[in-house]
């Protein structure tokens, strides 16, 4: 059973960054696609970003391409989301989770989520 614990999430003003780290344990992380979804108070939980179990193909949510970048560190059980650029509108919690269905970015395709972590990005 894979369980997954973020970490990172702040408070930052609109411009700036942050990193959010997902970090992998009980499963083989290295076999699995992952992703990152958020979700703002009032609001459905909404896709951000996807990546490949290698790190070779990702793919984003058109409101956070060219500001946000998935990655990945295989060797340390590791899932990253580095977000420049934040905008307000970016203020949610973020969740990782292993993909495991084929199609990217449904919610339903998506298990073994962690608990999240709170981004707050001031005007």
């Amino acid at each position: 059973q894979v369980q997954l614990v973020e970490s990172g999430g702040g408070l930052v003003q609109a411009g700036g960054s942050l990193r959010l780290t997902c970090g992998a344990s009980g499963g083989t992380f290295r076999s699995y696609a992952m992703g990152w979804f958020r979700q703002a108070p009032g609001k459905e939980r909404e896709f951000v970003a996807d990546i490949n179990w290698t790190g070779s193909t990702t793919y984003y949510a058109d409101s956070v391409k060219g500001r946000f970048t998935i990655s990945r560190d295989n060797a340390a059980n590791t899932l990253y989301l580095q977000m420049n650029s934040l905008k307000p509108e970016d203020t949610a919690v973020y969740y990782c989770a292993v993909r495991i269905g084929i199609t990217k970015a449904i919610m339903d395709e998506y298990d073994y989520w962690g608990q999240g972590t709170q981004v707050t990005v001031s005007s």
